[in-house]
């Protein structure tokens, strides 16, 4: 027969065996609730950063002031975009928003700085000419200029030839209005397709009547190099895309990817002496590719005479 120390003890045990089995059910019930917010956090994160991610276009404005801008220019305004890549995310309806969007503020110059179209997407003839019509649809007092990324191909120089752009791959355009004081527009192929003919882009410098004080926009998909190109050449902006701004930006690290092709200049805004370097957000994403933290954008500039 069990003593009344023994009873005390058995029921002792028990109260801490059922204290147990409660204790690892709060576990087990606790370990299935973050494990459930993890995964609905993952799924948010993941159709966040690869659907909405690259909704809600922006447009950033800045204004550019130069003694070097003639007076013709003071006032113009020029809208860049860049890397739209057309295809799974990017669709003709963001198109659409992005033609309306440009054409509201009713610019003199459009330049577009590369990648047209997923490289993973197979356009078809008739989105072809889709796509076409909608970027024709682009209008501007001056003109609209573009030049290659490393996913561009034959298909890039047909759309945006027949959309009425000039593309400035490795040449120049004196862009005059009004007057017989114009700019330089200067357009660099792709770095990374190896066309890339910095020389022939700047040929302009080399003609015996240039004017060496000439106001002079670059335009360029990729940015390594850009050292080299401002050491030996006059350029005064710059206008690139490829980057993304980094793609993925979580404070404290600002632009997580570094993309080929732009390795040091991949941030919106750099200013290396007298020449003004900004580089595009993009408006699509490479490969149906992620987006945290950095909006699909368009630049948007006014330029201004500055005076001595």
């Amino acid at each position: 027969m069990d003593t009344r120390t023994e009873k005390n003890k058995k029921i002792q045990t028990e109260l801490e065996n059922e204290t147990r089995k409660e204790h690892i059910k709060y576990i087990v019930k606790l370990f299935i609730k973050l494990t459930l917010i993890i995964i609905i956090c993952f799924f948010s994160f993941f159709f966040y950063s690869k659907y909405s991610s690259t909704k809600g276009l922006i447009t950033k404005e800045e204004r550019i002031k130069s003694v070097k801008i003639p007076t013709s220019f003071s006032g113009i305004k020029l809208i860049q975009f860049s890397d739209l890549y057309y295809g799974e995310l990017i669709t003709l309806d963001e198109v659409k928003n992005l033609v309306n969007t440009i054409n509201l503020r009713k610019p003199d110059l459009i330049v577009f700085t590369g990648n047209l179209i997923d490289p993973n997407y197979k356009i078809s003839t008739k989105e072809q000419e889709k796509l076409i019509k909608e970027l024709q649809k682009l209008t501007s007092t001056i003109g609209k200029y573009a030049v290659s990324g490393v996913n561009d191909d034959n298909k890039f120089s047909t759309i945006l030839a027949q959309s009425n752009f000039i593309i400035l791959d490795n040449s120049y355009d004196l862009v005059y209005n009004n007057d017989n004081n114009p700019i330089l527009m200067v357009g660099l192929s792709s770095l990374l397709q190896e066309k890339r003919d910095i020389e022939k882009s700047y040929n302009y410098f080399q003609q015996e009547a240039h004017n060496s004080n000439i106001y002079t926009i670059t335009l360029m998909s990729e940015t390594d190099g850009l050292d080299e190109i401002l050491n030996a050449y006059n350029t005064d902006l710059v206008l690139a895309g490829n980057s993304l701004n980094g793609q993925i930006r979580i404070p404290p690290f600002q632009g997580i990817i570094r993309k080929e092709g732009s390795k040091k200049y991949k941030n919106a805004y750099y200013k290396v002496k007298d020449t003004q370097i900004y580089v595009s957000s993009g408006i699509g994403s490479p490969d149906a590719g992620f987006r945290l933290f950095v909006r699909p954008s368009i630049n948007f500039f006014r330029l201004t005479t500055k005076n001595n």
